[in-house]
């Protein structure tokens, strides 16, 4: 069931996903070689906490970590560890927050130091993706009109659209209905409505779209061990306008000049 938030509500969602904005701007702020994983999931924890929210994925069906690290090959879902990152990684941050009973949704590839070319313009092109699914995300048109939108620009740069992970619905509840897709067809699936707030993430593969789940059952990977990028913004359907409540403005301006 699609639950439909009141113009009230919608505003406890701008300030969750103000805070989980400004926890990936802080997350951005110490992203460098010789940075471990879990020193960035501490520093995510920590900031979440001292500005009165809750890190919604620690726990969250036992996963261990406040942010869902996803260094170069890893999908989604990956555990903050000892890893420690070296020049020419790439890093995923998934951050969910839990502010006065709504959550905020975000996720950033940064780059770690010079990367190659060839996976800077993944990360390049898949940001964009984000940007065409959340300008097909308008009231009155369908679910699959962002999944579409997605997957043909993806495609079209010779990319690997994942198909099992997709974004959500998000409210009280960190996952709701609808599920939105990365891939799929025009004019199909739930019609956008206002009061409608959604998670769109393309996750995009420099190689083969196929992926393996590690025994975890959490941890996820290409198949092919090739990168993949992620980039995550909530969204609102706000008097018949779309309205992005997240913002990359704190990690542009934590990164100045390195910001992709």
């Amino acid at each position: 069931m699609i639950y439909l938030k009141t113009s009230e509500e919608l505003e406890l969602m701008r300030a969750a996903n103000t805070l989980v904005s400004q926890t990936l701007g802080e997350v951005a702020k110490w992203v460098a070689p010789g940075v471990t994983t879990l020193k960035l999931d501490t520093i995510a924890r920590e900031f979440i906490l001292d500005n009165g929210g809750k890190p919604a994925c620690l726990g969250y069906g036992g996963f261990p970590g406040t942010l869902c690290i996803e260094v170069n090959e890893t999908v989604v879902h990956g555990f903050p560890s000892s890893y420690v990152l070296k020049e020419g990684d790439i890093i995923g941050t998934d951050c969910v927050v839990e502010l006065n009973g709504f959550h905020g949704d975000t996720c950033y590839t940064f780059a770690v130091g010079e990367v190659d070319e060839k996976v800077m313009e993944l990360c390049r092109v898949t940001k964009e993706s984000l940007y065409k699914g959340i300008a097909a995300a308008q009231e009155g048109k369908r679910i699959g009109d962002i999944a579409n939108a997605i997957q043909t620009f993806c495609e079209k740069h010779g990319y690997g659209v994942v198909r099992e992970m997709c974004g959500h619905g998000i409210g009280k509840k960190m996952h709701e209905d609808p599920e939105v897709p990365n891939y799929g067809r025009r004019g199909i699936g739930p019609v956008l409505r206002n009061g409608m707030c959604i998670a769109i993430e393309p996750m995009i593969n420099l190689g083969s779209k196929n992926i393996v789940i590690e025994r975890d059952g959490w941890q996820c990977r290409t198949k092919d061990r090739k990168p993949s990028a992620h980039y995550e913004h909530t969204i609102a359907i706000v008097d018949g306008q779309t309205e992005i409540l997240t913002t990359f403005d704190y990690i542009k301006e934590a990164l100045g000049d390195r910001f992709i």
